[in-house]
């Protein structure tokens, strides 16, 4: 964290919502003259208005701290590089496209590392009419059960939320190659091609 860096990303800031210093000061209780000195690089602000600056500007704090709010790569949208989060309190389900910070039930969540199935984890997958027919014997009770099913192919991807004491059985409609993607609290994130 340096001042410079903070300093700039303040005045960048303000500056994308159409604020001068004299409001971004009044908002804060401040005088004009702090908010410059943090746009000069000539200081920080007091850590009592660092939650307020990032409510005020909508950015997390940790990047206010930084000073830094480097966008993503775009990674050309191909759905089968998605990146899941799973909620270890409620088991929310979100998956982004690059880069995010992603936080439920008040916790930070960490992209979940996508591994082969072997042999005996694979789902059973067969054709029926047009459609695929995804089953498996993995144990669905309250403990241990599979989350949720996802079909990754190139441009899209479907997500269907599976629930402890169900059946797994799932019948999607056939649609190209992709991944068959699950999430079993056991075993984790979890990939077979499709």
């Amino acid at each position: 964290m340096t001042a410079g860096n903070v300093g700039d990303l303040i005045r960048q800031l303000r500056s994308e919502h159409s604020m001068t210093q004299k409001e971004l000061a009044e908002e804060l209780h401040i005088s004009d003259k702090t908010v410059s000195k943090w746009e000069r690089g000539k200081g920080l602000p007091d850590i009592s208005l660092i939650s307020e600056l990032s409510r005020l500007f909508g950015i997390d704090i940790q990047n206010l701290l930084k000073g830094d709010l480097t966008p993503n790569d775009i990674t050309g949208g191909n759905m089968k590089q998605i990146k899941y989060y799973v909620c270890p309190a409620c088991g929310s389900i979100t998956f982004s496209t690059g880069d995010a910070e992603v936080s439920c039930c008040k916790r930070k969540l960490s992209a979940l590392e996508l591994k082969k199935a072997e042999e005996g984890e694979k789902l059973t997958v067969q054709l029926v009419e047009d459609d695929w027919f995804i089953s498996s014997k993995h144990p669905m009770n309250k403990e241990v059960y599979i989350s949720f099913l996802a079909f990754a192919s190139g441009d899209r991807i479907q997500v269907i939320k599976q629930y402890p004491e169900w059946d797994f059985h799932v019948r999607i409609p056939r649609q190209g190659h992709g991944l068959l993607i699950w999430y079993s609290t056991k075993d984790g994130l979890l990939y077979q091609p499709l």
